[in-house]
């Protein structure tokens, strides 16, 4: 019933508001709850970096919205109602603490019919991204497959797909399906026919379904643009083209690194271009290399090492699954210390040879099955790869290598976890409603409890986290030590040295973080996002730019403050205000101390003046 519901009100929106599309874009919205006024702005890139209209160094931090949208319960939307929509960004600001979101979109639900774009679709598909917009949380589109579509298989089939519409296959006439001895569903790729010729035409554009894909994309994107307030359009970063792209088989001669070149590059031009007519001049494209290009056991050339520089009107976009933990074989034992920092430093060069930004748009871990126990500290090196180059027991002798903070979006964010009813393949006997209710995955770091409230299914001190989310000038050196647990045991890997007797000890047990930027000539402040581990009352500021424990409520004067953060979620964010340019500063943020003495403060601030001054310069 929620699911017709959801669908009788997308028509009278079309009814009511499709002509726009052709129109003018909608009245700008009233300003989003507890916005100051260098919040809101649409985001570029410049540097290497993410930056706002302030010119701020911008951090995406989030999750993926949804898998569901892969499923067909609720008809390739990630939400079964706007309503539910609202409750999963407010949960995923306050509880999650992500500020942006990759939204997940279906070809197959867009365009059921050749040629005919749904727009009841695509109405339930943007009221529900603006209930993310409206929470404060920047969101970038994926047009999301897996295993090319659905319809490749059948009712008896062991795994299933996304994507592509039924009359995408119809046009091919692919053999049945079989991936033989398969034991992840990832296998199917590289193995299942149907899907390598499946993924083959669609990269030669066989039967032209690349160009119906593009004019859907356009439509898509339009339709997004016209149906959006300015003020809600601005919080739109971009767009993912393609999820996970691959060959399906490679041409005589041919090999990843030419089909990137040759086939994958030219798809993205296209796709760039179908942007540009669709209004989306100012946001860039997330472009995904092969899906091999960084793996750590099937490994392909790539990562478009043939583009040239592709400059700032794109986004290196890649995803990061530890295929050897998943595996259950590969490796045995946990993650440790600086796991992944090699793996994520790859993904910042690539970034920056092609004259861009970075973002890992999908990474995680399952959190059932013989593998789950690795998942919390397969998480934590992740996030911990994403913050710096560095290892935590190297961070605080060579933090000037650190490097810039990557952006990231774990997958997932599913409210249903646990309680789908999915028709796998259509087939009623196969009724799945556990995990993610796709292909044995479950992911989802939260749930809904039997009240109907959403739940953390991961420790919240590993999910909520500090982190720059914008850097007034650009970011040198950043790290977070965020005790979260395996099971009993809290990890710590990046303890305070002994040399720093009185920083260590206003940390303590606690959490901390650090962040080094050098200021550049803008008057908004630097911000990092508060957990709600770090309430006001705990929380402590050692910066050059002053002392603070239970930091003052933030105004322009203030140069050390908090503030809640747009959206009216009540999460809090500390505000760092300087008045120069290419200064260095410093700020160490920690729930650890119970009313620290002025004296430790002091100290500690000395301490770290001269660390940073030995450290960095």
């Amino acid at each position: 019933m929620p699911n017709i519901r959801a669908r009788l009100l997308a028509v009278l929106v079309v009814l009511s508001g499709f002509l726009t599309v052709a129109g003018s874009p909608p009245a700008t919205a009233a300003t989003v709850p507890d916005s100051l006024s260098f919040d809101g702005t649409a985001l570029t890139v410049s540097n290497g970096r993410f930056t706002d209209g302030a010119g701020r160094e911008v951090v995406l931090r989030g999750y993926n919205v949804s898998g569901e949208t892969k499923l067909d319960e609720n008809h390739g939307l990630p939400f079964a109602s706007v309503a539910d929509a609202q409750k999963s960004a407010k949960a995923l600001r306050a509880l999650g603490g992500g500020n942006s979101v990759r939204f997940l979109l279906s070809w197959a639900y867009a365009e059921p019919v050749k040629g005919q774009v749904d727009t009841a679709y695509l109405a339930s598909a943007t009221a529900q991204m603006r209930a993310f917009l409206d929470a404060g949380i920047r969101v970038y589109p994926d047009f999301h497959q897996d295993l090319y579509s659905r319809y490749l298989f059948n009712e008896g089939s062991w795994y299933t797909g996304d994507g592509a519409p039924a009359w995408a296959v119809e046009l091919g006439d692919y053999p049945t399906e079989s991936c033989g001895i398969c034991i992840l569903w990832g296998q199917n790729i590289t193995q299942n026919g149907a899907v390598k010729e499946a993924q083959y035409d669609f990269w030669h554009n066989t039967y032209g379904l690349q160009d119906y894909f593009l004019a859907t994309a356009q439509k898509t994107m339009t339709y997004i643009r016209q149906n959006l307030s300015t003020e809600e359009f601005a919080g739109v970063v971009g767009f993912d083209p393609y999820n996970e792209p691959y060959a399906g088989s490679y041409d005589s001669g041919q090999a990843s690194r030419t089909w990137e070149r040759d086939l994958l590059w030219p798809f993205y031009v296209k796709f760039r271009a179908r942007m540009d007519a669709a209004g989306w001049t100012d946001k860039p494209a997330f472009v995904e290399p092969n899906l091999f290009w960084n793996g750590n056991v099937s490994k392909e050339e790539g990562g478009l090492l043939d583009a040239g520089a592709i400059g700032t009107r794109y986004v290196f976009n890649t995803h990061f699954y530890d295929q050897k933990a998943i595996s259950g074989i590969l490796m045995w034992g946990n993650a440790a210390d600086g796991q992944y920092v090699s793996d994520f430093a790859t993904v910042r060069d690539r970034a920056s040879a092609l004259g861009t930004t970075g973002i890992v748009s999908e990474f995680g871990h399952p959190l059932n099955g013989s593998t789950a126990g690795k998942a919390p500290t397969v998480l934590k090196a992740m996030y911990q790869a994403l913050d710096s180059r560095v290892k935590g027991a190297n961070w605080w002798t060579t933090p000037s290598t650190s490097g810039t903070v990557l952006s990231g979006s774990q997958w997932q964010w599913d409210i249903y976890n646990g309680r789908h009813s999915e028709l796998m393949n259509g087939n009623p006997d196969k009724v799945q409603t556990t995990g993610d209710a796709w292909n044995d995955e479950d992911l989802s770091a939260v749930r809904l409890d039997d009240s109907g409230a959403v739940t953390l299914r991961q420790d919240a001190r590993l999910l909520d986290r500090v982190y720059p989310s914008a850097a007034s000038g650009s970011t040198v050196a950043f790290t977070y030590e965020d005790r979260s647990r395996d099971g009993s045991t809290t990890l710590t890997w990046n303890p305070v040295p002994s040399s720093l007797p009185n920083v260590s000890s206003l940390v303590g047990s606690g959490q901390y973080s650090v962040l080094v930027w050098r200021s550049g000539s803008g008057s908004a402040p630097t911000e990092l996002h508060l957990p709600a581990s770090f309430p006001n009352a705990s929380t402590t500021v050692v910066s050059d730019l002053g002392t603070a424990y239970a930091p003052p409520a933030y105004t322009s004067s203030t140069p050390v403050g908090t503030a809640v953060e747009p959206g009216g979620t009540g999460s809090r964010r500390l505000l760092l205000t300087d008045s120069d340019s290419g200064v260095l500063h410093y700020a160490l943020v920690t729930n650890g101390a119970a009313a620290p003495s002025a004296s430790l403060l002091a100290a500690a601030k000395v301490e770290l003046a001269s660390w940073v001054s030995s450290k960095i310069g």
